[in-house]
């Protein structure tokens, strides 16, 4: 079963729409949703919380950015007290990242506020929307990582062109 261009234009100009409004929103309000934290350190800092001591290269990795972009922001993230680094003791050459209680303190008062705009911004929507939702949206999440282009696509040629 497949969707009609109108349906497939409409979802997509409206999901451009939303990550331009999530982009704006996020400028705009970054000191209010992440508090203290860099915007980027709610991105990797939760997967040390959520799954312990890992290598930048599994941070970047799981952030989707480049591993020289992770470890820039890493250290700033280290400078600030929020992580540490301690040998990897299955490979000492290698080291691991570990959540310290200020960056865990850091996460705890970002997701309370994030909890409160969400709260805000949702409070006209009902629970079996707000569910269906989030159901539909981790759905699209997985099949457009799955459509992903394992390489970038060729330009298309305009009509008539080369001709």
């Amino acid at each position: 079963m497949s969707i009609s261009p109108d349906t497939r234009d409409r979802l997509t100009a409206s999901i451009a729409q939303l990550i331009r409004t999530g982009r704006h929103v996020s400028t705009r309000a970054a000191a209010q949703l992440y508090g203290e934290l860099p915007s980027y350190g709610w991105t990797l800092l939760l997967p040390l919380e959520q799954d312990g001591d890992q290598r930048c290269s599994a941070l970047a990795a799981r952030a989707g950015i480049d591993v020289s972009v992770a470890s820039r922001q890493l250290a700033v993230l280290e400078r600030s007290g929020y992580v540490e680094r301690h040998p990897d003791p299955r490979d000492g050459r290698a080291t691991l990242l570990r959540l310290t209680p200020q960056g865990a303190e850091a996460l705890a008062g970002t997701r309370a506020v994030r909890a409160d705009w969400a709260l805000t911004a949702l409070s006209g929507w009902d629970e079996h929307d707000a569910r269906r939702l989030t159901d539909l949206l981790d759905r699209l999440r997985a099949d457009i990582e799955v459509a992903v282009p394992a390489a970038p696509l060729a330009p298309r040629q305009p009509t008539g062109a080369g001709r």
